[in-house]
């Protein structure tokens, strides 16, 4: 018999944050996240004031066998005038009685507060991890996003979901004919428009202080269209520096800004490194930070976080200095690839920027949504 119970105490708490790590364990794909951020995160201070969550685990002879967070994101509903709950965080063993009893917890809880729709995978915001994997099982799950098991598709559209749309992810390596007139295409539209790469010299934090706030609202004007999304209050940028903070590497983050020093464009990368967390289950252990140090010094990889590019400069050409910057990495021999992470399917403007590489579409993700 399978019995579900909201998450109230500390203890159910660690049972819920640890139980992926037990179903995965032994899976190669599998990157957990950061556990004490995962800990901080779930207890929601910093999205309390535009949301409301509840998280719930199943249990079946008194063991864990499933769980699932059901998110009211009201900044979100709100700007679209909808009704909905998402869910996210969703786990279970390979059994549907699993699976439907905890999809039916996370409906109850949305419907019992006027909600009119389930979604999901979906989390917090559009920096948080989304999208159930639906093709791409056998490659190694970024660190930002979640890895799932190949049957988990099959729980989700057995309680009714459909699909509402999809990401795609690439993997990307250098081009065949690399291009040697992109170099001077960068640099000649920041010359026409006015504009220079900010100065990444400098320290760490001197450098995101100054230019994270101008970031933030580069991505929500031009991220405010694309699904899922909402903007970022103060909270929620405090706490994203924070969990970001320790794999930041200035040479990654790339930010384009006028005279003034506003900030018009940017782009967020991360040095691949979910496998230095993969043995610990996540926790900073000494071990781990010496394999992360280690990565963050020599990645063989990069993630892809986003690219934000201001209304007023995205038919300028700025994309050049971004996809140059990319060019000149992997022609450096240090990094073997990008991944792209999550790409609507629908932004082709975004995966258009991919032909000048040799890139590999190898992962897809689903958004499902069903009427409650």
């Amino acid at each position: 018999m399978i019995t579900v119970k909201e998450v109230k105490t500390k203890r159910d708490m660690r049972r819920f944050v640890e139980f992926p790590l037990k179903l995965y364990k032994g899976c190669p794909w599998f990157v957990p996240p950061i556990y004490s951020d995962e800990m901080k995160l779930l207890g929601n201070a910093a999205y309390s004031d535009v949301s409301d969550s509840a998280m719930f685990i199943a249990e079946r002879d008194g063991k864990v066998v499933g769980r699932i967070q059901a998110i009211i994101q009201h900044q979100y509903n709100e700007l679209h005038d909808e009704h909905r709950v998402r869910f996210t965080r969703f786990d279970s063993i390979d059994d549907t009685e699993v699976s439907r009893a905890l999809f039916a917890a996370a409906e109850s809880y949305g419907k019992e507060r006027g909600m009119t729709d389930i979604c999901g995978p979906l989390g917090y915001s559009d920096l948080d991890r989304e999208g159930l994997l639906i093709e791409g099982f056998e490659y190694l799950s970024t660190f930002e996003e979640q890895y799932n098991y190949n049957y988990y598709p099959r729980l989700v559209e057995d309680y009714g979901f459909t699909k509402e749309i999809d990401w795609l992810e690439f993997r990307i390596t250098s081009p065949e004919k690399p291009n040697p007139l992109m170099k001077k295409v960068a640099e000649r539209v920041l010359e026409m428009q006015g504009l220079h790469v900010a100065d990444a010299t400098v320290s760490k934090k001197q450098y995101i202080e100054k230019y994270a706030d101008g970031a933030f609202k580069c991505i929500d004007e031009c991220y405010k269209h694309l699904y899922g999304t909402v903007p970022f209050t103060e909270n929620m940028k405090r706490e994203l520096i924070d969990e970001f903070m320790l794999v930041l590497r200035n040479e990654h983050l790339v930010f384009i800004c006028d005279k003034d020093e506003r900030v018009v464009a940017f782009a967020l990368s991360f040095p691949a490194i979910g496998e230095a967390f993969q043995k610990s289950g996540g926790r900073l252990t000494p071990a781990t930070l010496v394999r992360l140090f280690r990565t963050l010094k020599h990645p063989r990889s990069i993630d892809l976080g986003l690219i934000a590019i201001l209304p007023e400069y995205q038919n300028t050409g700025v994309n050049a200095v971004f996809m140059n910057h990319i060019l000149e990495v992997l022609a450096s021999g240090e990094v073997e690839y990008y991944e792209s992470n999550l790409n609507l399917e629908t932004n082709t403007q975004v995966m258009a920027q991919w032909n000048y590489f040799t890139a590999t579409q190898h992962k897809r993700r689903r958004a499902y949504i069903k009427k409650i």
